[in-house]
């Protein structure tokens, strides 16, 4: 079902860490994440996600010195709220921070931020990004409450957590919630974007959500790279998006 009203354009951005995740399986210097960038914004990605974590178990800092110095395409800061990743954001002036959960034992993250804990030092994190010229993004729970509490922490912007959608995509609850919860942060004067767990298979209904502007995707792209190369799987990613969004 393509979607009706809202950004016409739904933006593909593209996330490396897994690049890297493969580099550092042999501590070697290939592949390149800045020259993975490249072949992403070739091939039809509209700007490029890293996550750099506290443990630096993929990305690492001198990736994200690369990848501002190479990449053309918009950067996208996924990071936690600390002062070490506050202070190397302003050094850098990426186009968005996202500011993402994060805990040391977890694989991948699981679930949102949850953006009711601390209020006052959430406020003056994002504060301190908007000072520096940098576009402010919170990656939620679809929740009403998160989304509520990142319109009254001055966000731009939130990322809805498409996780349970992408366990049971057939489970129409996980679904609408996603719809609904994209409904109330464009309400809200939020930009909503999506991700996690995406996959050409299961991201027809979310890119149908026409409130929803931009999704965030990059293992399975990773994955199914090796198969068919990273320019294929981008392209197959961008068509899948753009079918459903009826482009």
């Amino acid at each position: 079902m393509a979607a009706t009203g809202g950004p016409t354009h739904l933006r593909l951005y593209i996330n490396i860490d897994h690049v890297a995740t493969l580099r550092q399986a042999r501590q070697a210097d290939e592949p390149d994440p800045a020259a993975a960038a490249a072949v992403c914004a070739a091939a039809g990605a509209d700007g490029i996600t890293a996550h750099l974590r506290e443990d630096r178990r993929h990305i690492q800092d001198a990736d994200l010195d690369a990848l501002m110095r190479a990449t053309r395409a918009p950067f996208n800061l996924e990071m936690a709220l600390t002062d070490e990743m506050l202070a190397i954001a302003e050094r850098l002036r990426p186009h968005q921070v996202t500011l993402v959960p994060e805990r040391r034992l977890e694989v991948t993250t699981e679930g949102g931020l949850d953006v009711t804990r601390e209020p006052a030092r959430l406020r003056d994190g994002l504060a301190r990004l908007a000072a520096a010229g940098i576009r402010t993004s919170l990656f939620i729970d679809a929740d009403p409450r998160m989304i509520d509490a990142s319109a009254s922490a001055g966000a731009v912007a939130i990322e809805l957590h498409t996780g349970r959608y992408a366990h049971a995509p057939g489970g129409p609850a996980t679904l609408a919630a996603l719809a609904e919860g994209a409904r109330r942060g464009r309400a809200a004067a939020l930009a909503v974007h999506a991700g996690h767990g995406l996959t050409v298979r299961n991201v027809g209904p979310v890119a149908a959500i026409a409130e929803i502007e931009e999704l965030n995707i990059g293992h399975h792209i990773v994955s199914r790279a090796v198969f068919v190369g990273l320019d294929s799987a981008v392209r197959e990613m961008r068509g899948a998006m753009d079918l459903a969004r009826g482009d």
